[in-house]
């Protein structure tokens, strides 16, 4: 069985990373979605948990995908999967040097995981976590950003963000 790996913070999950998964999960037998810890993305939206649950209720309908998440180096987490293949997206060119390069960094600490590199489609390629929050603050539709399934959990998370202060 050949798994892929689809890493990242999804803070929230966009379309566009639905997109990726949904086409890794046409390729591969089986796709873990693994939220990852960034050290670099202080203040997050949702909390890791939550995260992980909006994931879990937007891939449901994929019965090969699955959730999880990991604290470690994605190099050594991707080892308790035999033969596995990290999945990124890449949406400009911009995303392919700065991939390529942490692919080459995780080949160094597990020199059997190999890195496949997906372009986004092209609808997406705007599109980011950052973006749909930015977006968000501002009050503006993300029906065209975000899966339908947790649209109104990330406009409400925003709104308690608005009322704390935290925004």
């Amino acid at each position: 069985m050949t798994t892929a790996i689809c890493p990242g913070s999804f803070d929230p999950i966009t379309l566009g990373h639905l997109n990726i998964i949904r086409r890794a999960s046409q390729i591969f037998d089986r796709v873990v979605v693994c939220v990852t810890v960034n050290s670099s993305k202080k203040s997050p939206l949702f909390r890791l948990e939550e995260r992980m649950e909006l994931i879990r209720r937007v891939v449901a309908h994929l019965p090969n995908v699955s959730v999880d998440c990991s604290d470690r180096l994605l190099a050594d987490y991707a080892r308790q999967f035999e033969g596995a293949v990290l999945v990124k997206g890449l949406r400009a060119v911009s995303d392919y040097e700065s991939e390529a390069q942490m692919a080459l960094i995780n080949q160094t600490v597990n020199p059997q995981l190999e890195t496949l590199f997906l372009t986004s489609s092209a609808k997406y390629t705007y599109i980011s976590s950052s973006v749909v929050k930015e977006m968000a603050r501002y009050g503006a539709d993300l029906r065209p950003f975000v899966p339908a399934e947790i649209l109104r959990d990330v406009e409400e998370k925003i709104k308690q963000q608005e009322v704390s202060g935290n925004g």
